[in-house]
């Protein structure tokens, strides 16, 4: 994502022009060999993809003819199973690794999260799918890359009203380009503490208990 939380487009300027978006590339100029060990770190845990159709789509044009033996993260896109949200045929690129999920998909989701795997079940790209996964509270392990970069509107994971968490860092780098690579796991949302002025120091302090009174 960009420092303004935008992910829309990272690859391209065409990739996705959703919403008269015309900025798409951001992450290219600063995407340097710190990125790609992250990546590659990420697609390690990666024991099946869940996709949003367009992302699918996008992927169709390109990973199958990354063919070098030694890029592990066209052989985990090319031969791991794919999971895709939509509701029309995916034809016939990796028809043998691809299964639709249609509009009871949260719930399949849900199934999948529950199967005795120790690898992860990943969403790359697919903005909107990822939101409403977030919205539902599905997700377990947040991982971005956030280019310094501004890029003004553009769709994002945060955008809507979304559940409110706290965030606890697990893993985190900086890139020689100043991509900063972060791994967060959700926790429960505090907010019970006040900034205050106590015997004439600032402090931080408890929100004072709330009084309930009924007649």
């Amino acid at each position: 994502m960009t420092l303004d939380g935008v992910s829309q487009g990272p690859g391209s300027a065409e990739e996705d022009t959703r919403g008269e978006f015309h900025r798409g590339g951001w992450l290219m100029p600063v995407f340097d060999d710190g990125c790609g060990e992250a990546v590659n770190g990420w697609y390690e845990r990666c024991g099946a993809l869940l996709l949003g159709r367009r992302t699918f789509d996008t992927f169709t044009t390109h990973w199958p003819h990354v063919t070098d033996p030694a890029d592990a993260v066209a052989d985990r896109i090319n031969h791991r199973h794919k999971y895709v949200v939509t509701s029309s045929a995916l034809g016939a690129t990796w028809a043998d690794t691809s299964t639709p999920l249609g509009s009871g998909f949260l719930d399949d989701i849900g199934r999948l999260k529950e199967a005795d795997d120790d690898r992860e079940l990943q969403v790359h790209g697919s903005i909107r799918l990822a939101r409403t996964l977030h919205e539902a509270g599905l997700i377990d392990i947040y991982r971005f890359l956030i280019a310094p970069v501004v890029v003004g509107r553009g769709a994002g994971l945060f955008d809507g009203d979304g559940p409110a968490y706290g965030l606890q860092l697990q893993h985190s780098t900086v890139t020689e380009s100043g991509v900063l690579s972060v791994e967060m796991s959700p926790q429960e949302f505090d907010n019970s503490l006040r900034a205050a002025v106590v015997a004439g120091r600032d402090a931080v302090v408890p929100e004072p208990a709330q009084v309930g009174a009924q007649a």
